[in-house]
């Protein structure tokens, strides 16, 4: 059996937390690959060290005399090295970084370094081998990713190594210079090499003991996910819930492999585990809430709507001349509402409004903002009726007036559009009568 396991900047912000590391990957013979990310917080008032590789790469890139911030970042390194009692040095790598950093190698170089320096430490510790994930990792001259070419040469290198340790986050493009994913994208290297490996299990370890039914910041303790499909997932992702980057589910789900999320701080939990597909049967009908603020409904009106061809695409290239993504876009008979995002639509809400008028000729148009959207996903409410007359019921008793619902043909998820202030109040209500009280 083979896991790959990435552990994340929580996991590995103190010579405290690596030993906690270590104990984990030494438990199971099977855990061969290894991705780190750069140290984070050791605890509120301190600064993960991507941000401080950020701040003197921004101090170089001024001219500034950036030698005084390095030297607080190869400190955090040094206290993990003495922490754990080895014997490797990161002098030469910091005076390469140092030289490369007063040469403008880039912001991107600059971030991966945290991960590559981490890498390094982890590989000593463990006796593992350290591959450069610039080595591996592959982006195209436009900053792409290229998958073909790193599944090719990664396999061909892990074939090699027994066991490994590859920093996450970045990769070379065509030309060799660094380049990195989005933040948060150790969670995609973990997964590449996963593919890559052909392992059996991708295990990303946290600091919280799987994917939560909802946003723990509303709901106190809230239920962990025991098993989530890809799919629910996806779902929940996209309308907010961030525990695993988005991004890191495809290569793994293309390869079937499982994800499973697991506690570095409670390594005896189960976590939850990401599939393909189960039979497994959910404890409750719903899988999980999740959801976001900060939207605007354009709603528009128009008789015999329904009888025009092409009147959707009418509306939707008005946003799409002013390159504004639409959300969701409930309908009815004659009328048709596009949430969009707030933030976006305010600076060119007149002309979107005037394309709209110019290319679909509504009779009237309507803006309601302030508006959330909450996502109640779940596989177990396709085998379960009156799902959307329980949340009804629920939002009615806690006084929250819904300004849209929809159903997918999938029965996957529910959304739901609330008042901004209402979204807290909604989702403590939603996840009380399917979770708490299960009537």
């Amino acid at each position: 059996m083979v896991k790959v396991v990435k552990f994340g900047g929580s996991s590995l912000a103190s010579a405290a937390q690596f030993s906690k590391v270590g104990d984990i990957i030494r438990s199971d013979e099977s855990r061969k690959y290894v991705i780190p990310s750069a140290p984070g917080k050791r605890n509120d008032k301190d600064t993960k060290v991507t941000d401080m590789l950020y701040q003197c790469y921004a101090a170089a890139e001024a001219d500034e005399d950036f030698k005084p911030k390095l030297k607080k970042i190869k400190e955090r390194y040094d206290s993990i090295i003495n922490g754990l009692h080895l014997k490797v040095s990161l002098e030469e790598e910091f005076r390469i970084i140092a030289e490369n950093f007063a040469n403008k190698a880039g912001k991107e170089y600059a971030a991966s370094r945290g991960e590559y320096l981490n890498g390094i430490i982890m590989a000593a510790y463990l006796g593992y081998e350290f591959i450069d994930a610039a080595e591996v990792v592959f982006f195209d001259k436009n900053g792409d990713f290229d998958p073909e070419k790193t599944n090719r040469v990664m396999s061909k290198r892990l074939k090699k190594a027994e066991r490994a340790v590859i920093p996450g986050f970045y990769g070379s493009k065509e030309d060799g210079t660094v380049h990195t994913f989005s933040r948060g994208g150790s969670d995609i290297t973990g997964s590449i090499v996963a593919k890559a490996a052909d392992a059996d299990l991708y295990e990303n370890w946290t600091d919280v003991s799987g994917f939560l039914i909802a946003d723990p910041s509303i709901i106190q303790n809230p239920e962990v996910i025991k098993v989530i499909t890809y799919r629910e997932l996806r779902e929940l992702s996209y309308m907010g819930a961030t525990v695993l980057h988005e991004d890191a589910v495809f290569p793994v789900r293309k390869a079937g492999i499982p994800i499973n999320i697991r506690n570095t701080n409670k390594p005896g939990d189960e976590g939850t585990l990401i599939v393909e597909n189960t039979c497994h049967h959910s404890k409750y009908t719903i899988t999980g809430i999740a959801g976001k603020k900060g939207f605007v409904a354009v709603n528009i009106d128009k008789d015999m709507m329904n009888s025009e061809v092409g009147f959707g695409r009418k509306v939707l290239t008005a946003f799409e001349q002013n390159g504004i993504s639409f959300e969701h876009m409930p309908s009815g008979i004659d009328t048709m509402t596009v949430f969009v995002h707030q933030e976006e639509f305010e600076g060119k809400e007149q002309q979107v409004l005037s394309a709209i008028n110019r290319l679909a000729d509504p009779d009237t148009i309507d803006l309601e903002a302030d508006l959330a959207l909450i996502a109640v996903v779940g596989r177990g409410m396709r085998s379960t009726r009156g799902t959307a007359g329980r949340i009804f019921s629920a939002l009615s008793h806690a006084n929250v007036n819904v300004k849209m619902i929809d159903q997918g043909s999938s029965e996957l998820n529910i959304i739901i559009g609330v008042a901004n202030s209402d979204f807290e109040t909604a989702i403590e209500a939603i996840y009380d009568i399917f979770v708490k009280t299960q009537l």
